[in-house]
């Protein structure tokens, strides 16, 4: 039963001391991950480590919507990068408007956002979307759906994943509708209100993932997250879904492999 784990930054700081004690855990019990960038410099870190673990690990680079003030988006330095044979995805990038609600903030976002929606479309590559809404609000999901539409992102193979997702049940439907995948992470353990939305979620439409070192599952929450509890997130799928813990892994892996484009 392999599980794979759609989102997680073991490039970070937060696993210095024992990456490579958890990256053996990995190994162990055969989770598969994708390793994601925030910034050029994290991109470049998940795409080295990456390297040196073919079969196990893969990359998205990006930058991350909070940075869009820190870091002038270089298209040309992530193009190279991109075209790293293990580079699968393009992000985590998107809009963040509960962090960062400012006007100018919210104009740099889109503008950074938009240049790596035509990157992947030139390279081919899926999305990984980070959207974070204000307090009570739809909104960067809304904006993020507009600008998808406008740049025709349904015109990309596979074209992406709403990353760690918490909007409603309409916004789920509409990037379904767009083609997109939902992914659901350690608060759905937790948080009784991911139910409906997890129902309403075609199976085939599903990636999970741990954000790792974010957000911790039950029974982890509150501790640094890692990549193996990614499993949590799958039983309480299998339970809101009521099917076997062993076909929710199956559908979600293979949806992983189609996304992404990759084999094992």
């Amino acid at each position: 039963m392999k599980l794979f784990d759609s989102h997680c930054h073991l490039q970070f700081s937060q696993f210095d001391d024992d990456r490579e004690k958890i990256i053996d855990r990995l190994k162990e019990a055969g989770i598969k991950v994708v390793n994601v960038g925030t910034d050029f410099e994290e991109s470049k870190k998940a795409v080295e480590l990456s390297k040196q673990y073919p079969g196990l690990m893969w990359v998205s680079v990006g930058l991350h919507p909070n940075d869009t003030l820190k870091e002038n988006f270089d298209i040309s330095k992530y193009r190279e990068l991109a075209k790293t044979e293990n580079v699968v995805a393009i992000g985590e990038c998107g809009l963040d408007y509960f962090r960062t609600p400012d006007i100018e903030a919210k104009l740099k976002q889109k503008e950074v956002f938009i240049k790596q929606i035509e990157l992947a479309q030139e390279l081919n590559k899926p999305l990984i979307l980070h959207c974070r809404p204000s307090a009570g609000s739809q909104d960067a999901y809304e904006d993020a759906l507009d600008i998808l539409v406008t740049c025709h992102m349904s015109h990309v193979a596979g074209n992406g994943v709403s990353h760690f997702f918490a909007g409603s049940k309409e916004t789920a439907k509409k990037f379904i509708d767009l083609g997109f995948y939902i992914g659901f992470a350690g608060p759905i353990t937790f948080a009784d209100e991911y139910k409906e939305i997890v129902e309403l979620v075609p199976m085939d439409k599903i990636l999970i993932e741990t954000d790792a070192p974010f957000a911790a599952p039950v029974p982890h929450r509150g501790r640094r997250n890692e990549p193996d509890y990614v499993e949590f997130v799958a039983h309480k799928i299998a339970e809101w879904k009521n099917l076997s813990f062993e076909n929710v892994v199956r559908q979600i892996t293979e949806n992983a492999k189609k996304l992404f484009n990759i084999n094992f």
